[in-house]
């Protein structure tokens, strides 16, 4: 019997030994292998010069830089009801223009343009004020309408009378609201059914939302044209070669200054969730040290305690931005 139990004994200690800890060899294989699955370099941002191409573009560019160019919105006009999905835009574009004019060199694919907004979506970039540019697909219910004046390398001019905003309204239009609203030439201008639609979307064949990122809805009548409004322009879309190290962020400013230019208003802006910094001037800001891959630049305003100002939902914005190193 003492024998029997000693075996049992001895049984059950082999079987304690077998299932402990792992061998130091085995557990440091393991954090080996975590660490090259994390291995992908921190990126740490730091401010920049402008890119010595955008400066050498400067340059050639005469005083057009120091440009004052005014926009006007002629259709839809303020407070417009369209009784169309199809939205004709028509601007007039005055002012010390200095030669500034909206044009695209066929070449290089650059020129200067207007940045054109259907709610809080991306921009459409729009070269030839003499073409006709329409917004189709638009639903029904209340929208807004942003526009201004940029340069090539997509800096906006932040001179008084640049940007124009006008809220509209289809009615009957008829759209599709299962596709997005788009330009006459396809470019995606909104979400596909709205946010409340972003599940249903993904099971289905609906086009993408812009910039790969579920935007929220406009509230274009709780916008008011009135109080501080925040317009994100840059970054946008996607990066490749030169134009990836350093990346601008610009944005449009109305009804607010910053405190670095004597006013109680920041930029607040942050990186893929990341660290919160702040803009206290109204100029492009260049950040180097971007890893490729995508990201999301969030940029909101803040008044002075650091509380977002509200404006129809369109002071905190965020974009999905993909940087392509080769």
């Amino acid at each position: 019997m003492r024998y029997t139990y000693a075996l049992i004994l001895m049984a059950a200690a082999a079987f304690l030994a077998a299932c402990g800890e792992q061998p130091a060899g085995n557990t440091s294989n393991t954090a080996n292998a975590t660490n090259t699955n994390t291995s992908a370099p921190a990126q740490e941002l730091t401010t920049a010069e402008a890119p010595q191409h955008i400066k050498d573009m400067m340059t050639t560019r005469g005083e057009q830089d120091k440009a004052a160019p005014t926009l006007k919105i002629v259709a839809p006009a303020e407070g417009a009801t369209v009784e169309s999905s199809t939205v004709k835009v028509k601007l007039d574009l005055s002012g010390d223009l200095k030669g500034y004019k909206p044009h695209m060199d066929h070449e290089t694919k650059m020129g200067n343009h207007i940045h054109v907004i259907l709610d809080n979506q991306p921009y459409e970039a729009y070269y030839n004020l003499d073409s006709e540019f329409e917004l189709r697909n638009v639903t029904d219910g209340e929208h807004t309408l942003r526009v201004f004046a940029s340069r090539p390398w997509h800096e906006s001019y932040k001179n008084d009378g640049s940007f124009q905003m006008v809220r509209f309204t289809v009615k009957n239009g008829g759209a599709d609201v299962s596709k997005p609203a788009t330009t006459a030439n396809g470019q995606q201008m909104s979400n596909a059914g709205g946010n409340a639609n972003v599940n249903e979307r993904a099971n289905t064949n609906a086009a993408p939302t812009p910039e790969g990122k579920a935007m929220a809805d406009s509230k274009a009548g709780d916008v008011d044209a009135k109080k501080p409004l925040l317009t994100y322009s840059r970054p946008k879309g996607e990066y490749k070669g030169r134009d990836t190290d350093p990346i601008m962020i610009d944005f449009w400013l109305a009804n607010a200054k910053l405190t670095g230019d004597g006013g109680e208003y920041r930029v607040r802006y942050s990186v893929n969730g990341g660290e919160a910094k702040f803009i206290e001037k109204w100029e492009p800001l260049w950040l180097k040290g971007w890893t490729a891959g995508k990201h999301t630049v969030k940029l909101e305003l803040v008044d002075k305690d650091g509380n977002v100002v509200d404006n129809g939902g369109y002071n905190s914005t965020s974009r999905e931005i993909s940087v392509v190193k080769e």
